[in-house]
């Protein structure tokens, strides 16, 4: 979700900083052939491999630490992709346990607290986002829809305390955030997806991001029928393979629609 830079504080800047510690780890890994095998399931993606293998990893200042916090936020996101929330949850948390300064970083545990339900959690975590991400209409969306399914909440209720967000360049972010705050259609969000004269792969992105979020939208408000049509656009034919593109996959196969009509 959320800015672009944001990402890159809990992915790619945490592999860059494992980059960083690979001279070391290959100085090492004559003494410890165990290093030198971490290292490579790192780079093969197997990340149970890895945390197997640095399970009694206690200092921070060694090399082998950011290998196994980027294995639980790396696996955390297969996790979430794979539908399986809970353990997405687990991962994310254990990984914060490791980096507690990138809590309010977090996005991605704020997602997975929605889609199990825990909306009082979720609402938290993208209260935090907002205090290191102020410009994200997303981060504002999702807290609206945390807070109107949390208990005691509504959609009144949450448009009453809706971020507001008035620097988000993003096409059609600023329909979107209007359509949440009770100032605008649907209609409107998916004109301004084709505002301009978009290459066709940026406007399968935009219409993406448009689908999801009305999508979202109306599953907030009860529509569920409606947000069933949105979602399987957003997850089928305008279907992406970025982080929000594979929500709307996720929220797809959690809510059990069929897509298979929207290739």
């Amino acid at each position: 979700m959320l800015r672009q830079p944001d990402f890159v504080s809990t992915s790619i800047l945490l592999l860059l900083t494992i980059a960083s510690a690979r001279p070391a780890l290959a100085t090492d890994a004559a003494a410890n052939p165990d290093q030198a095998a971490i290292a490579t399931a790192f780079e093969k993606g197997d990340f149970d491999k890895v945390i197997e293998l640095t399970g009694d990893v206690a200092s921070e200042t060694s090399p082998l630490f950011r290998y196994r916090a980027a294995a639980f936020q790396n696996r955390g996101i297969e996790h979430f992709f794979d539908a399986e929330i809970k353990e997405s949850i687990s991962d994310f948390d254990a990984f914060l346990e490791m980096m507690p300064e990138e809590e309010p970083h977090h996005w991605q545990r704020g997602i997975s607290y929605y889609y199990a339900d825990e909306f009082e959690k979720g609402k938290a975590q993208f209260e935090s986002h907002q205090t290191v991400n102020s410009q994200d209409v997303e981060n504002a969306v999702f807290h609206f829809i945390c807070a109107a399914r949390a208990p005691g909440g509504s959609p009144e209720k949450a448009r009453a305390d809706f971020i507001t967000i008035d620097a988000d360049p993003r096409v059609p972010m600023t329909e979107i955030w209007a359509l949440y705050a009770g100032k605008g259609t649907a209609e409107e969000v998916i004109a301004a997806a084709h505002r301009g004269n978009p290459s066709e792969e940026e406007l399968r992105n935009r219409l993406c991001y448009a689908h999801l979020y009305l999508g979202l939208y109306f599953e907030a408000v009860g529509d569920n029928e409606e947000s069933a049509e949105h979602i399987k656009l957003a997850a089928g034919k305008y279907r992406m393979e970025h982080y929000m593109g594979k929500v709307a996959q996720v929220h797809a196969k959690l809510r059990k629609l069929d897509i298979r009509d929207n290739p």
